[in-house]
């Protein structure tokens, strides 16, 4: 029995419905004691902004170390990092000043997610088999034959989906004063499209 085989892509498109924002925080003391107070009084601003609705603080991570110069201890450093998710996104301007008013050591972000890529990954489904079996009937037809039933579809072809930004902006760390905080509505941090793209394998009965 005659076969063909053919792979198939879908791509579908859609507008990021979640963000997520990494913010981390240092400071610098002459004890580890007098570094994790100072890093205390640093993030105490921003902690109410992080308890807004639909905004959701993924995970806290505190680092404290001595630094060295050489053999010879030179203070102590402390640092707190940040995984925001904002599954609100009119409250994403409000927090991002909020973070840069107190003056991060770096701030990433915004990176957009779908809060539920359920349906988007069924339409590229959709889109994957259609593609494979037009790829399909064109083969057939080349060869002077038909297309017959389908007799294997695998998932991707050694790839996963993936679903990446199609055009992500990521907001650099700022070290201004407060006073020279950015306007967050001049940076153009609106929602990006987001490509969910699905492969597969199919294997199709060759007829004369």
């Amino acid at each position: 029995m005659a076969e063909v085989v053919t792979k198939g892509t879908g791509k579908v498109e859609r507008t990021a419905d979640r963000a997520e924002v990494q913010v981390n925080f240092e400071t610098v003391g002459t004890t580890r004691n007098e570094a994790v107070e100072l890093l205390t009084g640093r993030v105490a601003s921003i902690e109410p902004a992080l308890g807004r609705p639909g905004v959701e603080v993924r995970s806290r991570q505190l680092t404290v170390h001595d630094n060295w110069d050489g053999q010879q201890r030179a203070g102590s450093r402390a640092a707190q990092q940040y995984v925001l998710r904002v599954d609100d996104l009119t409250q994403l301007d409000d927090l991002l000043a909020a973070l840069v008013a107190a003056e991060p050591t770096w701030l990433n972000g915004p990176s957009w997610q779908l809060a539920d890529d359920a349906d988007a990954i069924r339409e590229a489904q959709r889109e994957a088999v259609a593609d494979n079996r037009r790829r399909a009937e064109g083969y057939a037809e080349a060869l002077g034959g038909r297309l017959g039933s389908l007799l294997r579809l695998s998932d991707g072809d050694g790839e996963t989906w993936a679903a990446e930004a199609s055009a992500g902006r990521a907001m650099a760390a700022y070290g201004g004063s407060v006073g020279d905080a950015p306007r967050m509505d001049e940076l153009n941090l609106e929602a990006q499209q987001i490509v969910v793209t699905v492969r597969c394998t199919a294997t199709w009965v060759l007829l004369s």
